[in-house]
């Protein structure tokens, strides 16, 4: 599982992308994410995109891609904007993207309608992940997430779900048995394997810190782990479990690049 791991890497220019990288070759981790949000956005996003495919070839990327963030004056020149950065992606071989509609979804330029407009596209080789939040409804009252996931899912161009963080292990073991079913059946029908990540958010005095002076928005945390580091760290090691049970390969999302965090980390798994 160590060696399966993915890892989100955050960085604010170049040179500390590279480094980072660096460090990644050292250590060998070859399966990276990299966000779009913050300052990785819009050029940005295209240049590190170039870089990483000219000067790391070797590693495993998946590129997410914030509708709300690359949004560009219309739907129509935003829309050209995401075909151009998957032929982007074709060039350097990447093989997924991973989409999002966002912090704040725009009219007409969110996950179901790109998926719809690409279901008429040709050639696209490349598949597309999504992000599915298993506690939106309970904690957060938004309701119809489901529906908006099967109807995803139904356009067979889904070839990843990418799992939320949160500390509710009935419900996350509630929503994965739901998702399956969806998987199982449509895997069938459009002869198509989908695989599952799961959010891992690594316990730490200074995350928990962080998170209670600002908390991610859509990521539910109970009181009871962020009150406690000995519990949200017992709570971590019994989600990895779940995971592992399920298939589901975890990501990394919190900040990893010293050998003191990998080594964290790896303890997590032992």
């Amino acid at each position: 599982m160590i060696n399966n791991l993915r890892f989100e890497l955050s960085f604010k220019d170049i040179l500390q992308l590279e480094k980072k990288l660096d460090f990644c070759k050292s250590n060998k981790i070859n399966r990276i994410n990299i966000p779009c949000k913050g300052s990785i956005k819009k050029d940005f996003l295209i240049e590190a995109v170039e870089y990483i495919g000219e000067y790391f070839k070797e590693l495993d990327v998946v590129y997410h891609y914030s509708l709300y963030h690359q949004y560009s004056k219309n739907v129509e020149k935003s829309y050209l904007d995401f075909l151009d950065f998957i032929k982007k992606c074709n060039f350097y071989e990447n093989k997924e993207i991973l989409l999002v509609s966002g912090s704040k979804k725009k009219k007409n330029f969110e996950v179901l309608d790109v998926i719809s407009n690409l279901q008429n596209e040709k050639n696209l080789k490349i598949n597309f992940g999504i992000a599915y939040n298993p506690y939106l409804e309970n904690y957060y009252g938004l309701c119809g997430e489901k529906v908006r996931f099967e109807k995803k899912l139904s356009s067979g161009l889904i070839g990843s779900i990418w799992l939320q963080f949160g500390t509710d292990i009935k419900l996350l073991e509630s929503e994965i048995k739901f998702l399956k079913s969806n998987i199982d059946y449509l895997s069938k029908s459009h002869e198509k394997k989908i695989n599952l990540y799961g959010s891992l958010l690594v316990p730490s005095k200074q995350f928990i810190s962080r998170f209670k002076y600002r908390p991610w928005k859509g990521v539910y945390i109970s009181d009871e782990y962020l009150n406690s580091l000995d519990n949200f760290y017992n709570f971590t090691k019994d989600l990895i479990q779940i995971y592992i049970s399920n298939n589901i390969c975890p990501i990394i999302e919190t900040e990893f690049s010293s050998l003191e965090k990998i080594d964290n980390i790896y303890n997590l798994f032992t």
